[in-house]
């Protein structure tokens, strides 16, 4: 049965480098996992704790967030670096999450594809470890730099290793969502 992917770019521009990886992981697994890239993650409001009033008073962009997050059996970001960081708006998704427990113990993998993408992979690993309440496997990181240069216009990876590279990292989510079925 194939497993359920839920795949988050952290770019909003359209067939952006991020979301060109995303579409090239779905089209090496197509027997194997059912990936849906979430389109909404310009659309979810400021995160803004007086916003939630309870569990049941989220607003609705942030419940389907939750559902999907939920209905995976695994979650891969890939995301840019934006000024040493993460982008607004890929930080704004995660903070709304700090007070459920929906990523907790999660099958979760990211790929940072930027120019440099140090500081974006750094800041990233650490979130992700507290709302996943354990570190990101180390195999289930990827750095990819000079990332818009690793993959053409098509979504087909321009380097032999880089697709290893990729590979490696979905075959670690993989192993970790068949784990958690278990």
């Amino acid at each position: 049965m194939k497993k359920k992917l839920l795949a988050i770019s952290g770019s909003t521009r359209e067939n952006s480098t991020n979301e060109l990886i995303l579409k090239a992981v779905a089209r090496l697994y197509p027997n194997e996992i059912d990936v849906q890239i979430y389109d909404g993650i310009a659309k979810l409001p400021y995160f803004n704790p007086d916003l939630v009033k309870n569990e049941y008073d989220v607003p609705e962009q942030v419940k389907v967030f939750y559902r999907l997050i939920e209905q995976a059996d695994g979650i891969l970001v890939c995301t840019p670096e934006y000024v040493f960081s993460l982008p607004g708006v890929l930080k704004n998704a995660l903070e709304w999450t700090v007070s459920t427990t929906v990523f907790s113990y999660k099958p979760f993998a990211f790929i940072v594809a930027s120019a440099s993408g140090e500081k974006a992979f750094e800041s990233l690993d650490l979130i992700m470890r507290t709302l996943l309440q354990e570190p990101v496997d180390e195999d289930c990181k990827l750095l990819i730099k000079g990332g818009r240069g690793q993959i053409n216009e098509e979504g087909e990876f321009k380097h032999e290793d880089i697709l290893k590279q990729v590979k490696h990292t979905m075959a670690s989510l993989m192993k970790k969502i068949e784990a958690s079925a278990s």
